[in-house]
């Protein structure tokens, strides 16, 4: 807990303070604003703060995300906070957050997935076209590996450049300039600005699957808080869960990050659990994609296991969520990710890391 832990509201009655750590972009502030809104509604008595902080990856503009190397460059500081007692919880977007945390850490609550997919957000004299029609030639800004790989694949026709900054930065860079036809953003973070008459295309996963954890907001406390663990875990939305546990799951097996493409696509129908994996090399034209599926019934039925608190999968605790489901899930990511491995995927994966670290 952090030092301040209680204050009083003037008539004598104490209520707890909690504080939340949060990235100062305004997408950043819009996540945590909507998380501390759901705990302010189920806890009414916990006063809540909500401190900003810059991190490294927002102070670092003119690099690729995939050149600097740091696997943690949205999440250190928030995490150095949380280990001085600074703040209580952190909220993150899931992809941000590396599959293995740092000792003493762990994912208390994944809230409901946002649409996971990838959006085009075209120049305003371009509206109405697609990707599909844009001119020969046309500029795409992308600063992911993962998403130019696969539209490079898909659309040989355009060219793919790098651009960096938050979402405001990149929108505006967009339509004050010609320097690109069209930018590709996560459809999650335009949804939540409110900024959905934007979007020209979703792209579905024929065209480009999503990056791991994408479109799911994490909440990161002490593993140590068994109050505060108790408090967030009522965020977590099962099916959610369970389809990011077996996604970092897969990419942990394979031992990706930023600086690989490394994409995946996730859903459960009929109490089954289906996982598409894929990697690619940086120009999309060495690939492999599988997909392999396992049953989560056991998450429809109250858990009649000893639940481990300090049980953590791919750095989750979800202690409400049946133990069975989401070692199911997890075995599903290691299982797609072997079999990746055994078909070649190491090898187009360490050719990406070297390519990307000669650029």
């Amino acid at each position: 807990m952090s030092e301040e832990a209680s204050s009083s509201d003037g008539n004598g009655k104490v209520s707890r303070v909690i504080r939340i750590g949060t990235r100062k972009s305004q997408l950043a502030r819009i996540q945590t604003d909507s998380v501390a809104a759901k705990l302010k509604e189920l806890y009414p008595d916990v006063h809540l703060e909500i401190v900003g902080m810059s991190t490294t990856g927002d102070k670092i503009l003119d690099t690729a995300l995939s050149k600097i190397g740091e696997k943690s460059l949205f999440t250190k500081e928030l995490e150095n906070a949380l280990e001085r007692n600074e703040v209580d919880l952190v909220v993150h977007s899931l992809k941000d957050l590396p599959t293995t945390l740092p000792p003493g850490f762990t994912i208390g609550a994944v809230l409901e997935r946002e649409n996971p997919h990838d959006a085009v957000v075209l120049h305003p004299k371009h509206v109405g076209k697609t990707l599909e029609t844009l001119p020969e030639n046309s500029v795409i800004g992308t600063s992911s590996l993962r998403r130019a790989a696969q539209l490079k694949k898909r659309f040989p026709q355009l060219e793919f450049k790098d651009i960096r900054g938050n979402l405001n930065t990149r929108l505006k860079k967009l339509d004050e300039k010609e320097d690109y036809a069209a930018i590709i953003l996560a459809a999650a973070g335009l949804r939540r600005m409110g900024w959905d008459n934007r979007i020209s295309q979703i792209l579905g996963p024929e065209d480009c699957m999503y990056a791991v954890g994408q479109g799911a907001l994490a909440v990161e406390v002490r593993a140590r808080d068994a109050d505060i663990l108790e408090m967030v875990s009522v965020l977590h939305h099962p099916e959610t869960v369970l389809r990011c546990i077996a996604e970092r799951a897969f990419l942990r097996h394979l031992e990706g990050g930023c600086s690989v493409p490394v994409a995946v696509h996730t859903e459960v129908k009929d109490s089954q659990l289906y996982l598409t994996g894929a990697v690619y090399s940086l120009d999309g034209s060495d690939s492999l994609k599988e997909t392999m599926q396992t049953s989560v019934a056991a998450a429809d039925k109250k858990s009649q296991e000893e639940v481990d608190e300090g049980v953590q999968r791919v750095g989750v605790t979800a202690s409400k969520i049946s133990g069975e489901a989401q070692n199911d899930a997890e075995r599903l990511g290691v299982d797609l990710a072997k079999l990746l491995l055994s078909k070649g995927a190491k090898e187009i994966l360490t050719v990406a890391r070297q390519l990307n670290d000669a650029r």
